[in-house]
């Protein structure tokens, strides 16, 4: 590995720092009820309000529905998201660190499959939510309706408009990914140019 891939590395495992200090992910709802909007930021270990009472707001519209209470009590990756992370920014500064090739494919693929995993559990998660509804307790029911959010993008629930798109969080670990994606690119090249130079 290159000086500029090693710290290409080294700034892409700091910037996942961010995912302790910033929401992965925000939902939020308007509509000509709540004109201000209802938002839900989701970080690596909790779900909250946009504010203080828009959680408890947000459960309390979903009850009409049937569906059950956004707890993150409730909600098991949100216990272990945290040593993942924490996990994935070590190896990623030991990487940096040992400047060993393989290493560096190894752990962007792993970057990489986190990644892919926590949008596919993230869309689960939101299926459950806006599909699984308990007729006995929704006092609006119309057949055939789910209330699933979009996963990324803009969706319309009755007269809610729901908008789902990245936090700040999740913008870092984008950038985060591009800035190991293009430590490996350069580091094939200099693999490349290093063979082809001692032939």
């Amino acid at each position: 590995m290159s000086s500029l891939s090693r710290i290409l590395v080294a700034i892409s495992s700091l910037l996942l720092i961010g995912l302790f200090v910033f929401p992965l992910w925000h939902v939020r709802l308007t509509a000509p009820q709540y004109p201000e909007g209802l938002g839900m930021n989701i970080r690596i270990n909790t779900v909250e309000g946009a504010t203080e009472t828009d959680l408890k707001n947000i459960n309390g519209l979903n009850h009409y529905i049937g569906m059950k209470a956004i707890d993150p009590q409730t909600i098991p990756e949100l216990r272990f998201m945290p040593w993942i992370v924490g996990a994935l920014i070590l190896s990623g500064l030991a990487v940096a660190a040992t400047a060993q090739r393989k290493l560096l494919y190894f752990w962007l693929a792993g970057f990489f499959t986190l990644g892919v995993a926590g949008l596919i559990d993230f869309w689960r998660w939101e299926y459950d939510y806006g599909h699984n509804l308990d007729p006995a307790t929704a006092i609006i029911k119309i057949p055939g309706m789910s209330y699933q959010p979009p996963l990324i993008g803009t969706k319309q629930l009755l007269n809610f408009q729901a908008v789902s798109l990245p936090g700040i969080g999740g913008i870092l670990a984008g950038i985060a990914f591009a800035l190991g994606l293009f430590a490996v690119i350069h580091t094939v090249r200099q693999s490349r140019i290093a063979k082809a130079s001692a032939t």
